[in-house]
């Protein structure tokens, strides 16, 4: 089992000494990977449904901070060593397929082969407005299209593409990455079309959990949702239970004044064997890497000190007991 986790995207934690330290410090604890989400700007005026709370709120709506994804992995690569760089999840429509491309080859040539490219269709419809994207409608069928654009310019030799919404010939397309074939990429989502792009295009899968509709943050849950996969991935032609499955530990809280009864415990709540005993279960699953959530769903921590001390516990309290 790997851990990682999100890096804060807005607030005071995001000034780079404190992103440094922050990533800086998960190595040496001994974490897998960090990732970081990706909004370009964030609209005054939002209608859009965000299917990850009950209001239907974006969390982060209060604090129209956000720094660029690519940019601060890119920052990041050169303050680590070891440590994988996630993007969770960029919105693919948001960016040019071959720009983009370029971009995550070139950082993993930079960071010697550390990118984990975790994508997503996104759900801001008036952020696709503002950067001019493809129609917001059509935000699946652009994202497979563009997957297949990153294949396609990572892998061959004499690169080509003449599909909907991209088209090139008789260029170059160097340096590739340095993961072969190409960085893994991890699809998020939990819905039947992000099911079916996992098994068609996918690596991995990242469920997220508290989707209402399709929740997967309970060992139950996420079962049911891997069945789902493992019925999309035979379709496709691929084997059951064959891509690396990342999920998030959702309501993740360690106490240390004693064990939760447990009448009154969520999952990964409790004392350190009680959370150790929730991630065997995700284990005994399949599940390749969980996320603890150190930081809350806004992005946002009550300082460096108090990210930290999270980091710690779970790193000296709760790891060794899985």
């Amino acid at each position: 089992m790997t851990f990682g986790f999100m890096l804060p995207s807005r607030g005071p934690l995001t000034r780079p000494e404190n992103l440094s330290s922050i990533a800086k410090r998960s190595e040496e604890l001994g974490y897998g990977f960090i990732m970081f989400p990706d909004h370009i700007v964030m609209p005054r005026n939002v209608s859009s449904q965000y299917l990850y709370s009950a209001s239907g709120v974006f969390p982060g709506t209060d604090n129209s901070e956000t720094m660029e994804q690519l940019t601060t992995l890119a920052f990041l690569a050169g303050q680590t060593s070891s440590i994988r760089l996630v993007t969770s999840v960029m919105v693919v429509p948001h960016r040019s397929p071959v720009v983009t491309a370029k971009a995550l080859s070139t950082l993993d040539v930079l960071s010697q082969g550390r990118v984990t490219v975790g994508v997503g269709t996104g759900w801001l419809e008036e952020e696709f407005q503002a950067l001019e994207t493809a129609p917001f409608a059509e935000r699946g069928a652009v994202t497979d299209e563009y997957i297949q654009v990153f294949k396609e310019l990572w892998t061959s030799d004499s690169p080509e593409f003449d599909g909907q919404y991209c088209r090139f010939s008789n260029i170059d397309f160097l340096p590739k990455p340095v993961q072969k074939p190409h960085p893994p990429i991890w699809v998020g989502g939990e819905g039947r079309r992000a099911i079916r792009r996992a098994a068609r295009f996918g690596d991995g899968w990242q469920p997220l959990g508290n989707n209402s509709r399709f929740p997967t943050a309970t060992a139950e849950d996420l079962a049911v949702g891997l069945k789902r996969l493992d019925e999309e991935l035979e379709r496709a032609g691929r084997p059951a239970g064959s891509l690396e499955v990342t999920s998030r530990m959702l309501g993740y809280s360690l106490k240390k004044d004693g064990s939760a009864t447990a009448s009154d415990r969520t999952p990964f709540s409790g004392d350190s064997g009680q959370i150790a005993s929730d991630i065997r279960q995700f284990q005994d699953l399949g599940v390749a890497n969980l996320v603890p959530s150190f930081h809350g769903v806004a992005g946002l921590a009550e300082s460096l000190e108090a990210m930290l001390h999270d980091m710690e516990d779970f790193a000296d309290e709760v790891m060794p007991k899985v």
